[in-house]
């Protein structure tokens, strides 16, 4: 005597597989975007410091090249010939930077964020 579909073969996923698949998706997401989000600010922060350097160093070049006093503070235009493209560095977090004079270190918006030199 044969029974109504005891000879059924599983054709596709059942609800409650599907539904588990999607709940341990969700879990795996949630540990990995605040992770994400953490690096992607690091990522910003090291490069917005690389760039202070860079400034720095610019200023420093312009200053030796130009026979200038260490009070003096060059304007981007007076410093923006010495990058490529005559394009200056932009703080990836959308931060502006100051220049600032000779002696003193450039300073970005977001240094609260720890983008400082």
């Amino acid at each position: 005597m044969r029974v109504v579909g005891q000879d059924r073969k599983p054709h596709g996923f059942t609800l409650v597989e599907i539904m588990i698949v999607v709940a341990v998706i969700g879990i795996m997401a949630s540990i990995a975007l605040p992770n994400f989000a953490k690096a992607r600010a690091t990522a910003q922060q090291k490069a917005c410091i690389k760039n202070l350097h860079i400034l720095s160093e610019t200023k420093q070049l312009w200053g030796f090249e130009n026979k200038k006093q260490p009070t003096v503070t060059p304007s981007a235009a007076q410093i923006r010939v010495y990058f490529g493209k005559n394009r200056m560095p932009v703080c990836p977090s959308r931060g502006t930077y100051t220049l600032r004079r000779l002696n003193l270190e450039p300073l970005c918006s977001r240094a609260a964020l720890g983008h400082t030199y």
